[in-house]
């Protein structure tokens, strides 16, 4: 394997190119003519560049548009592509699930530089000039390089404000002190939509988010129900806590989280805690990626129903269950898909008798 001098050096090399060729663009363009998207350089005209930003706690400077960007992470990959930014993207990385079923074709010709976390050289080696993480972890120690990193190289980073607290990323080794808001989903897709120049687009898709998610939730009073949210591992399973984004489905639908109480986004638990805190709703992470035991819905219902301490809570002797994709428990775009699938379950179950 190359060494890491060698990749640096020739993503510098590579890059130094594509700088010059953007400013003959914008050279032949002229100062006064309005870039189109269509073109190199892309965007709107309407950033104004350079653009600086504060993203959990580090300063991020865009000079242009970016053109060759690495999602490291599923849900900033489905912002970028639902933003329509997919010849842009050179990478993409961290699958739970299938892509959203109107981003397929977007997405079919956008490699996949590895299903889970990738390692820092192959990121490198596909030369990108913008890398976005929905997860903090991908930027520390130990995870895919940290953010100085890909600055040495020339490549800015963007952290999703979904993973920030107080200017410090949850999934970075900090924990929540602020429950989390849909508001910084729509400021991540409205600071990406910055980012690229396709402010329309950003405005377009946060309306459209926001209109969903009030059809979800119209009528829906307090529920009076109580609910699990149960992503993955039957040994230990991981339930979403009370700060992060499944807590804000539960509550957003009128309904009560019973680990509201765990700081952790996602703590793991023992079986027999669920059982005396007595949820009548199980909402079940179905992970169609498949590598851990309990990942699939099939998996996690058979689970539910043979084991003698998880067979005795009344919603799984009901079959109070209402399925989830990982994505649609995680925060993004798909949230409002969780928001409109825990909605649409809970009036068809009707309340637990």
């Amino acid at each position: 394997m190359p060494s890491q001098k060698v990749f640096i050096v020739s993503a510098l090399l590579r890059r130094v190119g594509a700088m010059a060729v953007v400013a003959g663009l914008l050279t032949a363009c002229g100062e006064s003519e309005a870039v189109t998207d269509s073109d190199a350089v892309g965007g709107n005209g309407d950033t104004a560049y350079p653009l600086v930003l504060d993203n959990c706690g580090e300063s991020v400077t865009v000079d242009a548009p970016p053109q060759r960007v690495v999602s490291l992470d599923q849900n900033s990959t489905e912002i970028l592509l639902s933003l329509g930014l997919q010849e842009r993207m050179v990478g993409t990385a961290s699958w739970t699930d299938p892509v959203r079923e109107n981003l397929e074709a977007a997405n079919s010709d956008v490699p996949r530089l590895a299903d889970n976390a990738p390692t820092y050289e192959v990121v490198l080696d596909a030369d990108p000039d913008f890398v976005t993480a929905s997860f903090g972890r991908h930027f520390k120690e130990g995870g895919v390089a940290e953010r100085a990193r890909f600055a040495e190289t020339g490549a800015q980073t963007y952290l999703s404000p979904t993973d920030c607290d107080n200017g410090l990323s949850i999934n970075g080794g900090n924990t929540r002190t602020n429950p989390l808001t849909v508001d910084a989903l729509y400021q991540e897709i409205t600071e990406i939509a910055e980012i690229f120049d396709v402010q329309d687009r950003g405005a377009a898709l946060v309306t459209e988010l926001q209109d969903r998610m009030t059809a979800a939730t119209a009528e829906l009073a307090e529920t009076g129900e109580t609910m699990a949210f149960w992503f993955a591992d039957t040994k230990s399973p991981y339930v979403a806590g009370g700060l992060g984004s499944a807590n804000l489905i539960a509550t957003t639908v009128g309904a009560t989280n019973v680990y509201s109480d765990l700081d952790d986004d996602w703590p793991a638990v023992g079986w027999e805690t669920m059982v005396d805190r007595g949820p009548s709703v199980l909402v079940l992470g179905d992970l169609l990626r498949a590598r851990f035991p309990g990942d699939l819905l099939a998996d996690k219902i058979a689970f539910l129903e043979s084991d003698p301490v998880t067979n005795t809570m009344q919603a799984v002797q009901d079959k109070r269950y209402i399925s989830l994709h990982g994505a649609e428990m995680n925060p993004s775009i798909r949230l409002v898909d969780g928001v409109e699938k825990v909605a649409a379950g809970l009036r068809e179950m009707g309340p637990q008798s």
